[in-house]
């Protein structure tokens, strides 16, 4: 019966990827209602808090993206990028990274895909090769922003099973991520210095090159950001939004500047939970009125709107998936607990895996993590193995890496004949492999 319904939620996570996020989470709720109507399993649990806090971050990068401080923080990169055009390889990834890392999203970056593309094409440089890792960097920089879902998640789910979120807090956390993320889209970079045949001796884009109209398609258009030029109240927003982050970060550091209550006969700082939501609306509401920001808009734009998608994926799944580890935690304990404890990195390989299914860092954490933490799973190695919640660039069916693949005019960042062999499969499974050894390393070392 086990079986049976472990195979009704993975028929769901496929079904529901195939119609994306919002499908994700609708479709969990067919998941839901079967194990709950059909197998009689006692609905679990939605995760209400990572919910509400994923919420609050949402609302201010939307601000932020309505008052102009995004396009402030791309041009300050395309400057950057177009100052140094031989370097555009090892670049682009961490101008990506910084982006998603300062912003908590990778859907932030799709204006400098054409950018970059640009570039390497003025520079002689095949565009796959910064293309592809500037995409996988851009997703990998999730795990290390203090404002990412991913993030918030992971805090959420230490404190609330074990009660030690002081001891786990978001600062430990990102010691660990950061440099872990940084060393592992390093490696990609310098993989990707040398991939795929230069544009001069690549015979396929050559050949296009004869057609007079590919070439002016390929080569005919320049897209920047140079020359625009953004109110004063798109710059105010960008340090309003930078403030927030580094109040967030410093309450995480030094709990005693956080207030404490009584809570079951014991004093308790204030949850990081409520501290980022605080902080979130706080920033939100004071671009909102001292960058004089339409707020009718806000809901308009493409953060919000990939937000609230992402809220939707995540309460689908982890209401779903908590149904189905509740019921059978006893069983799952005594058949699981021995092996994932011995061999801790089986945990990295499941929430690798699960992220491909439900397309989600967030969503595959809140979904494999609880489940981690219930067989027996010391907290420190779910922060060892958090860069392996990066899995959906497996197969080439997610946002940003389609959208890549569309703003290379050179046609070099590509799906190949068969589907696996594309060009994020091995920039993201060395980035991956090398940041989850890194993150190991560390937390064995400092923790």
């Amino acid at each position: 019966m086990i079986t049976i319904e472990f195979v009704v939620i993975i028929l769901c996570l496929l079904v529901g990827t195939r119609f994306g996020g919002m499908g994700l989470g609708l479709i969990s709720g067919i998941g839901l209602f079967i194990l709950s109507f059909v197998f009689g399993l006692q609905p679990g649990k939605p995760p209400v808090d990572v919910m509400l806090t994923i919420l609050a971050v949402i609302g201010c990068a939307a601000t932020l993206q309505t008052a102009g401080g995004l396009n402030v923080m791309m041009q300050f990169a395309e400057r950057l990028l177009r100052r140094h055009p031989q370097h555009i390889t090892l670049l682009a990834p961490f101008t990506t990274w910084m982006l998603t890392f300062l912003c908590g999203t990778g859907h932030v970056v799709y204006t400098m895909f054409p950018i970059i593309a640009d570039i390497a094409l003025k520079k002689g440089i095949r565009p796959e090769r910064p293309m592809a890792v500037a995409s996988i960097a851009s997703q990998m920089a999730i795990t290390a922003s203090p404002v990412s879902v991913a993030v918030v998640s992971l805090v959420s789910i230490i404190a609330a099973q074990h009660g030690i979120g002081q001891a786990w807090g978001i600062l430990e956390i990102l010691a660990v991520s950061v440099p872990a993320s940084l060393f592992g889209v390093a490696i990609a970079a310098l993989w990707s210095l040398r991939r795929g045949k230069d544009l001069a001796d690549d015979a396929e884009f050559q050949e296009k090159l004869k057609d007079p109209k590919q070439r002016e398609f390929i080569y005919g258009s320049t897209d920047t950001l140079m020359n625009q030029r953004f109110p004063k109240q798109a710059y105010w927003s960008t340090w309003i939004f930078f403030a927030g982050i580094a109040v967030v970060v410093l309450l995480g550091a030094l709990p005693q500047l956080r207030p404490a209550f009584e809570i079951k006969g014991k004093m308790t700082a204030l949850s990081m939970n409520l501290v980022i939501q605080m902080m979130m609306l706080i920033a939100g509401a004071v671009m909102l009125i001292a960058c004089k920001v339409n707020a009718s808009a806000i809901s308009n734009g493409a953060v919000f709107k990939a937000g609230m998608v992402a809220i939707f994926s995540v309460f689908g799944v982890a209401w779903m998936s908590d149904t189905f580890f509740q019921a059978h935690l006893d069983e799952l304990k005594m058949a699981l607990e021995g092996v994932v404890k011995s061999h801790p990195w089986t945990y990295a390989i499941v929430l690798f895996l699960v992220s491909k299914l439900v397309n989600s860092q967030a969503a595959a954490l809140t979904a494999v993590a609880p489940m981690g933490l219930m067989l027996g799973i010391e907290p420190k190695m779910l922060i060892a193995f958090f860069p392996a919640s990066y899995g959906y660039f497996v197969l080439p069916t997610y946002p940003s890496d389609l959208a890549c693949i569309g703003f290379d005019r050179s046609g070099t960042t590509r799906i190949g004949k068969f589907i696996i062999n594309h060009s994020f499969i091995l920039p993201g499974l060395i980035g991956v492999s090398c940041a989850c050894v890194a993150s190991y390393l560390l937390v064995q070392t400092f923790f």
